[in-house]
Parts: structure tokens; sequence; C-alpha cells
């Protein structure tokens, strides 16, 4: 009887390309970390430690005062009427654009037809447009519209809605496009125009995670809005550097707190919105 020894081999095959591209990686990241001067020593130093020790140590107790309580759920709400309000703006800048660009969409896909040429001039244009707008960050846009509407949040409003209003245009389409597109091809040869062919094709089954990225874009807008506040946007960022330059810890700790509160809410509409949508 012949016996047949099995030999396994341990060996993994991709090992090379792998410790190549970490290699790769190192060699890249080394010169970003020297230009930055990035050192985590410094923050074992033992007179950085004593710094750091007292600077939070200032941030106890929590500022607890019926008057600052008051001062804070008013800028709490203007936190998130803000970021509402940009969303809002968002929604109506970013969507119409995602259906422009979504190549799903397109007559083209399907072949040649009637309005061929016109799409293809307007889908490039509106991609330009998604660009600019993501392209200079919500702070930017803050500074700019700070000079042009004046101090308040208003400014914070028409920041967030334009640049948060590239972003969503930007992902909705890719949402749209990496979904089943069998059944908005059908209905577009069926003869069936666009907007009917989203909200029959495409809405059912992008819905859920178009959903999911809105609730996380408001969640960043609310974090956005925070930092508007320190050029003069309103809410809890204008609260939090007026607090910061008269060296209040207490009501800072404060204010960080409300915002963690704010975080966990929207986690919390977002995971309910996702069951519903579901």
């Amino acid at each position: 009887m012949r016996t047949e020894a099995f030999v396994i081999h341990l060996r993994d095959p991709a090992a090379l390309p792998r410790l190549a591209l970490t290699t790769l990686i190192i060699v890249l990241l080394w010169p970003g970390l020297r230009l930055t001067e990035f050192d985590l020593g410094v923050l074992f130093d033992p007179r950085n430690r004593a710094t750091m020790g007292k600077f939070i140590a200032t941030f106890f107790p929590l500022a607890t005062s019926a008057e600052f309580l008051r001062l804070l759920l008013k800028s709490t709400l203007e936190t998130l009427a803000i970021a509402t309000a940009g969303m809002a703006l968002a929604l109506l800048i970013g969507s119409p654009l995602a259906l422009i660009v979504t190549r799903s969409l397109s007559i083209s896909r399907i072949g040649p037809g009637r309005g061929f040429a016109v799409g293809r001039m307007l889908r490039l244009p509106a991609r330009f447009i998604l660009m600019f707008f993501r392209s200079i960050p919500e702070i930017v846009w803050a500074l700019l519209f700070v000079r042009a509407v004046g101090l308040g949040p208003a400014a914070g409003v028409l920041a967030i809605g334009v640049t948060y209003g590239g972003m969503l245009g930007k992902v909705y389409s890719e949402i749209l496009e990496s979904g089943d597109t069998r059944p908005t091809s059908a209905l577009l040869e069926a003869g069936g125009g666009r907007l009917a062919t989203f909200f029959y094709g495409m809405w059912p089954v992008a819905l859920p995670e178009l959903v999911s990225y809105t609730v996380y874009r408001w969640e960043c807008a609310v974090r956005a809005s925070v930092i508007m506040g320190f050029v003069g946007a309103g809410g809890l960022g204008q609260q939090m550097e007026l607090s910061m330059r008269m060296l209040n810890g207490g009501e800072v700790s404060t204010i960080l707190l409300t915002f963690f509160l704010l975080v966990v809410l929207a986690d919390a509409i977002s995971a309910f919105l996702r069951k519903v949508t579901a």
C-alpha cells in the first residue's frame, strides 16, 4: 500500500507584496512625521505633564449655575438650528446636482437618444461645482460669509450649506451608482423619465444608506458649527471661545459635555432612522 505525504506550506504567498507595501507606506510617512515635528516623547516630559495636569484640573468642578445653564441652553439650540438649517440648504444644493451627475440615470447608458448631448454638457459643470464647494473648508466659507452677512448664525448656515452641499452631492451620486442599476436601466429603456426612474428604481434601494449618511453629515454639521463659532458664527463655539478667554475651565468642560451629548443624540437618531427605513 502506497502512502503519499502531503506537505502543507504555511508560507503566505502574498507576504512579499504586503511587506513591500508596508515598507513603501513607512518610507512615505516618515518625511511627513519629520516635517510636522511629531514626537510622542514630548507628551511624557515631566514639565509638560505638570502643565497638562494643571490645565485639566481647571475643568472641575463643572459650571452649573442657573444663569450659565440658561445661556448654554440658548447656545445649544442655536447650534442645532445652525446645523439643521445648514443641512437643509446642503440638501437643496447637493440633491439636484447628485441627480445630474449620476451616470446611472443617464440615457447614454442604454444608447444615444434625445437630449444626449445636453446631458453630457450639464454633467461636467455639475461635477466641477461639487468639487469647488467641497474643496474649500467650511471655516473658510464661514470667514467669507461673516464678511458678507456679518457676525451671527447666518454665516454658519451658509458655510455649512455650501460645503456640505458639495459633499452630499458627491457621496449621494456614488451611493446611487454603487447600487443595483438593473431596475433603473429597465425603466429608462421603457421610456421612463429621470425623476420617475430615480424614485421607482433607485430610491427604495438606496434610501437606508442615504438616510444614514445624511444623519452622519448632520452630526458633522453640529461639530462644524461649534468650530465656526470661533470665527463669530454663533452657537456653542462662540460661547466656548468666551469661556476660554476668561480662563473658566468649568464652563468649558460643561460645554464639552453638552457637545458629547449632542453626538450621542445624533447617533441615536441615526440608529432609529436606519431601523425605520430598513
